[in-house]
């Protein structure tokens, strides 16, 4: 007798098999035994039976089977007295999973029927609906019902004495409906199966069901039971049911489609004792199928098997395939392999090796019903055949995967066993040490050469301790290595031997820039302290201008200069103050700043930095201020103690020389600003660039387009003309782009062998470059009453700026109203209050003048600075803006070689612009010879090249009236 607990791991064993048909043969064999003894022989029937397993059932094989019914009698004492039926398979099964102990607790009411015999004509049976692997007949399935409908038709049945069910395959595999609303979802051929044991758990049935032969679904049988409410048939309301006593008969009959395998069309009566088989809604009239309990079916009649030559040849494959998955997968081995090696009619009943072939495998249910309704045995040896050599295929791949599996982790433990051995014998040889004192050695090796200071030293002695207690793999022990890696690697106490020599030093710059004399004296200057003081020095400098002057290569030549390390960084749109005083150590990834990581590349305490774009850093972001952060850093009072996030120890950095650059100074901080020490590095004019151009820009060029000297020739005109015409801004960069487009077009002319030597004059440039950018110097060669010609900056350098003014409608002598003044040319504010007090002063100054002249007292004025594209700003266009009204006003003209800078005044005082470099460097560009300064902007003039101001007369003003001295008067 199978108990509840055999009955749960059978169960546990056919839905793993079910859903796992692939598991490992190991695992699955080490968690069932299925007792194999000798064939159980009833004493009572002598009837031979042997209980075996298959991949997807129960198999049971005998010579003829028993039924039992649950009605009382003598097996029921048997049953209470925990006696096991004589004649019934003896099975021994420990459960899968052993967390089911609730359930062993609850009482469940196990039904062992008495011994009968199975009819062989049972045509009425509850159909079984199952979804996959249909069971075979002398095979055994677990099977567990919850549906109430069927669960109630087959307590009734098996309480009747009549323990048999229909087992059916479902059309649909993903329809998990226990009861089917129609035979046509249902599979023609099934199997007839009487049930070995039922266990009862209140809501559902888990039932164990032996099949015994093959039977075709023939129809429908609708029952209705008022007591067991077995199935309740919905009738419509006026619809008068018949009396009890006189109940009618309904007869149907039903057609299925032809089956897959050709069937004929399954034809039958439906017996209905009380109501139709379906019920029509009163409003709608709809149609209302009633679910499938009960089926008639007829027993399949099997052809008679003729012992062929083909039949015993497939029935020898059969037989071998089956030995060759036992070989491969242990996990039907002792099973079938015993059936097999006892069963000696097996081989020549072809009927039970295509149910037993079949049944190993993991084939759909498609080819599991082909093997069912096939009625040809040949062709039925030939599917399970198929089915068994997919079967077979299917373990050697499994095999070959796991053997290469095998193999991989073998070789792998393997590497590592003989990696720790030789490390074992290293150590014992005294060869190689273990990983923790190999860290510490080569730590203690960094400090030897190395000055640390006494408070460091303490640092790094107790973080070499910790490391040395903390175990290898902990995420701790990383954490400290790095961080004493980066203590022990940094340059303490070690610098690089400056050079002294001013000559050597100044020879170095001379060979690398042009020009850019304000730079190199600072630089020979820093070099003449140090040779006083005998020791080297930190500094912190700011080279602010245009782009292109060669601001960042300057930085480059000073460290080669100065035999310093140079180490550049950026901090153009910089956003983290992180990136300078670096994360803390509790964060994930956490490094040093930019500083701490530049001592380590260049492995010197005295290098030179170069801080590039410092007007250019984000500012108030949620990670910080970086230009506050940068206080600290170039504070020559406290970067003597720069204390880095992530190290936490102060690091020295006085001795490092701090280059800064910016194109402009309006955005870098007062603070910041106030700890560097400005340089001016202006832009070029006509000389310097064809200078620039002839000694640097050329050769630098012709060598990395692989050009000779011989090969191509560039005039000078050649360069004056794209320095006019093409490349006016202050730096050379531009006049880079231009000088290298004309060499890769002679590059081409060469290789494409047109010319053998390539001239470049002033008269065939467009052929290399193109139209000229800049076709004339100035925007009046006359200038006409009003317009007056004024000196601006800009980020690119100096420019001429025209200042226009018109009357907006003519004036009479009648008119009395004020007048108006309206700007134009896209001016900022200052500008605009800078215009708005030039013309207040300018009509008091007229007036005082000319007291007759009350033009600008009464007329409606238009100022416009030209190219209203470019936005403008400043109050230095004051003076030129009062020069043209009183200019329109008088209708007398400016000189046209005259230009004028300066800010004006309420009451008249010219005051100091900036800027006055670039300013001089664009009146020379356009042909200006007559300047007009403030007086205070004297010592920057002063400071300018000869070769710049000469040709030019300048007048240093301190008040508007010598300004009209100048142009009106001596006009």
């Amino acid at each position: 007798m199978l108990g509840s607990r055999s009955l749960r791991s059978l169960d546990l064993i056919q839905s793993r098999i079910h859903y796992r048909k692939y598991l490992p043969s190991f695992q699955l064999l080490d968690r069932i035994q299925i007792r194999k003894s000798n064939p159980i022989t009833n004493e009572k029937t002598g009837v031979v039976s042997r209980f075996t397993r298959t991949n997807n059932n129960y198999c049971y094989s005998h010579q003829s089977a028993r039924c039992f019914s649950s009605s009382g009698g003598k097996n029921d004492d048997d049953d209470k007295k925990g006696n096991n039926p004589k004649g019934e398979p003896e099975v021994e099964a420990s459960a899968l999973d052993e967390g089911d102990d609730q359930s062993q607790q609850t009482t469940q009411q196990t039904i062992l029927p008495a011994t009968v015999t199975v009819p062989d004509v049972w045509p009425q049976l509850p159909v079984v609906a199952i979804s996959r692997n249909p069971v075979f007949p002398r095979f055994i399935k677990i099977i567990e019902l919850t549906e109430p409908k069927i669960v109630e038709l087959v307590r009734k049945k098996v309480r009747l004495g009549q323990p048999y069910v229909g087992v059916f395959l479902k059309r649909d595999q993903g329809c998990v409906k226990e009861v089917v609303s129609s035979i046509q979802e249902l599979h023609n051929v099934g199997t007839f199966c009487n049930i070995v044991e039922l266990q009862d758990l209140g809501d559902k049935l888990r039932m164990i069901v032996m099949a015994h032969r093959r039977i075709r679904l023939i129809g429908q049988i609708v029952v209705e039971d008022s007591d067991n409410n077995i199935t309740t048939p919905t009738t419509t309301p006026s619809t008068t049911p018949p009396d009890n006593d006189k109940r009618r008969r309904f007869r149907r009959r039903w057609k299925s489609t032809t089956s897959e395998n050709s069937e004929e069309p399954i034809k039958s009566d439906i017996r209905h004792p009380l109501s139709p088989v379906s019920s029509v809604s009163e409003e709608q009239g709809t149609f209302f199928p009633i679910p499938v309990l009960m089926i008639e079916t007829e027993n399949i009649k099997g052809e008679k098997i003729s012992m062929t030559t083909e039949v015993k040849a497939l029935v020898q494959e059969v037989v071998r395939t089956i030995r060759d998955i036992i070989q491969l997968n242990p996990l039907y081995r002792e099973s079938v392999q015993s059936v097999i090696i006892h069963g000696e009619r097996v081989v020549e009943d072809p009927v039970y090796l295509c149910d037993l072939g079949a049944a190993i495998t993991g084939s759909d249910n498609e080819e599991f019903q082909s093997v069912l309704e096939e009625p040809n045995i040949t062709k039925r040896l030939m599917v399970t055949l198929s089915m068994l050599k997919k079967e077979l295929e299917l373990n050697r791949l499994q095999q070959k995967i796991g053997r290469e599996v095998e193999e991989k982790v073998k070789q792998q433990h393997r590497k590592y066993m003989l990696h720790e051995q030789l490390k074992a014998i290293k150590r014992e040889l005294g060869i190689e040490k273990d990983d923790k004192e190999t860290i510490e050695e080569k730590f203690r090796v960094r400090l030897k050469e190395k000055n640390v200071p006494k408070q460091i030293m303490e640092v790094i002695e107790e973080e070499i301790t910790k490391l040395r207690s903390l175990d290898s793999h902990a995420s701790e022990f990383n954490v400290t290595r790095n961080y004493v890696d980066w203590l022990t690697i940094l340059p303490w106490g070690i610098s690089s031997v400056e050079t002294l020599d001013l000559e050597k030093a100044a020879q170095v710059l001379d060979e690398d820039h042009y020009g850019m004399d304000d730079v190199k004296k600072r630089i020979l200057e820093f070099i003449a302290v140090s040779t006083l003081r005998g020791t080297t020095q930190g500094k912190i400098l700011c080279f602010y201008g245009p782009p292109g002057v060669g601001k960042t290569s300057i930085a480059h030549s000073i460290a080669k200069a100065l035999n310093r390390e140079y180490f550049r960084f950026s901090v153009g749109g910089m956003t983290d103050v992180a990136e300078i005083k670096g994360h803390r150590r509790t964060y994930i990834g956490a490094m040093p700043g930019k500083i701490i990581q530049c001592l380590k590349k260049t492995k010197t305490e005295n290098p030179l930095v170069l801080i590039d774009e410092v007007d250019k850093m984000g500012r108030h972001s949620y990670m910080g201020d970086p230009t506050s952060a940068l206080l600290e850093l170039l504070d020559p009072e406290q970067n003597a103690h720069f204390l880095d996030h992530y190290l936490d120890v102060p690091v020295d950095l006085s001795k490092v020389l701090f280059i800064c650059t910016a194109n402009v100074t309006d955005t870098i901080p007062e603070p910041l600003k106030d700890r560097m020490e400005m340089i001016d590095v202006s832009g070029y004019v006509l000389e310097e660039k064809l200078a620039i151009a002839q000694k640097y820009l050329i050769p630098q060029l012709m060598k990395k387009s692989g050009l000779k000297d011989e090969q191509v020739t560039i005039h000078e005109s050649a360069l004056a003309a794209l320095v006019h015409s093409y490349c006016r801004e202050s730096g050379v960069r531009n006049l880079q782009k231009h000088i290298e487009k004309v060499l890769r077009k002679a590059a081409f002319k060469l290789v494409k062998e047109e010319v053998t030597r390539v001239e470049v004059s002033k008269e065939n440039i467009e052929n290399f470059v193109g139209k000229p950018v800049f076709t004339q110097d100035r925007l009046y060669d006359h200038t006409p009453p009003g317009v007056v010609m004024g000196l601006a900056w800009t980020s690119l350098g100096g420019s001429t700026l025209f200042i226009e003014t018109s009357l907006r409608k003519p004036t009479t002598d009648t008119t009395k109203e004020d007048g108006t003044l309206e700007l134009t040319g896209q001016l900022g504010d200052v500008m605009k209050e800078s215009a708005k007090i030039a013309y207040t002063f300018a009509k008091i100054f007229l007036i005082e003048k000319d007291p007759s002249n009350k033009f600008l007292i009464s007329s409606h004025l238009h100022l416009h600075v030209p190219e209203g594209a470019t936005p403008k700003d400043g109050p230095s266009a004051g003076c030129t803006i009062v020069t043209a009204l009183i200019s329109i006003a008088k209708g007398l003209p400016v000189p046209d070689n005259l230009a004028m800078t300066g800010e004006v005044s309420l009451t008249g005082k010219i005051l100091p612009v900036g800027g006055i470099k670039e300013k001089i460097r664009a009146a020379r560009r356009s042909g200006v010879q007559t300047v007009i300064l403030p007086s205070e902007n004297k010592k920057d003039y002063d400071d300018l090249p000869k070769f710049i101001i000469e040709g030019l007369q300048v007048h240093f003003v301190s008040h508007y009236k010598e300004i009209y001295d100048i142009v009106f008067e001596t006009n």
